[in-house]
């Protein structure tokens, strides 16, 4: 059987066929296209209120790539004749640039690290689930970028002294072997110490929820639906609840837990962002949230950790899907494109 091959440079087979795009390269640039629009939003106003030329320079970098990512999946999506995406544009009614600051300079070094390490997570699936070879050298390119701001973010967050780096363990004589069901236990009695992955994925995962925390505090602080500010609040304190258990875990094995970074919140309650763009961010990130958690899960070989990850998936699954429901209760939830309704169709005749 002859299998046709596809060029390097769009999505065609070498004897000229267009190959149409697969249900998972177009989710990954309708997904890419959502993110980089409300990323390009809150990057704007960023740079309109940060007064540190480095961290501007970050923020600059930051928003070219979003706008260059936008107009990029927006040709594939058109190529196919799908319709461009809504997502959100830095329009007035989106983005109020006069509005104060919301957030300290460090703290937005902080809030793109972890913002990038999610970037970073998504292109590697959207490389890993695309077949066009247009698609997978477009998001391997992509993913270069990301790797580029993350380390400017990083080399900057070490040289500002705000790096916040995960605890350190003695180095062991030897490498030892795992045995008897002790290792797994964690209800009752003496559980073992934490080992590095667990406590790499704990700790990794308290940095993610502070700055959610903030992040929620802040939309919270300068929402004008009543609606939208309750349901932002209520975000920052199950994530602050999660990272305090978190913390205990640590805890017990006298490990550090990441700083908090609530203080870098302004006073400011004039809101620089629509209700709409804040709550969509929050669901995305609670959304994001879920799967690091499951990947902690994963990798966790104590059983109260499984338990714990399993406690928290439930909680923001609950959360994230009450906010969903406030989306669409504003008309504010965008579907992406999905596959026909074939019972709605057969109706029709």
């Amino acid at each position: 059987m002859h299998v046709e091959t596809m060029e390097e440079t769009g999505g065609k087979t070498k004897a000229g066929h267009q190959v149409r795009l697969t249900s998972a390269e177009v989710s990954n640039l309708w997904t890419q296209y959502m993110s980089d629009s409300a990323s390009a939003c809150f990057t704007r106003h960023f740079l309109e209120h940060a007064k540190d030329q480095e961290v501007r320079a970050i923020l600059e970098f930051a928003l070219a790539l979003s706008r260059t990512h936008m107009a990029k999946s927006r040709q594939f999506l058109a190529q196919e004749g799908y319709p461009s995406p809504v997502g959100f544009s830095e329009d007035a009614d989106i983005i109020n640039l006069n509005a104060p600051a919301l957030f300290s300079d460090m703290f937005l070094l902080e809030y793109f690290y972890v913002m990038t390490i999610i970037g970073l997570t998504g292109y590697a699936g959207a490389i890993s689930t695309s077949i066009r070879s247009d698609q997978r050298s477009y998001f391997a390119a992509c993913n270069m970028e990301a790797m580029t701001l993350f380390n400017r973010i990083v080399d900057l967050m070490l040289e500002k002294g705000v790096a916040t780096r995960p605890p350190n363990l003695n180095v062991p004589d030897q490498v030892e072997m795992a045995s008897g069901s002790g290792y797994m236990k964690g209800w009752f009695g003496n559980r073992r110490a934490l080992n590095a992955v667990e406590i790499s994925s704990l700790f990794y995962n308290m940095e993610k929820l502070e700055v959610k925390v903030v992040v929620e505090m802040a939309f919270g602080q300068v929402a004008q639906s009543k609606d939208v500010r309750k349901i932002l609040l209520e975000g920052a304190k199950i994530c602050r609840e999660q990272f305090k258990l978190i913390g205990l875990i640590l805890a017990e094995d006298n490990l550090p837990s990441p700083r908090s970074w609530e203080s870098e919140l302004s006073s400011s309650t004039i809101s620089p962002f629509s209700d709409k763009l804040m709550l969509y961010h929050v669901v995305m990130l609670v959304s994001a949230s879920a799967s690091y958690y499951g990947a902690g899960l994963s990798v966790s070989q104590r059983k109260d950790l499984a338990a714990l990850y399993a406690k928290l998936i439930t909680e923001i699954g609950f959360y994230a899907e009450d906010g969903s429901r406030l989306l669409m209760k504003n008309g504010w939830f965008e579907q992406a494109p999905g596959a026909d309704d074939r019972k709605a169709l057969a109706k029709q005749k």
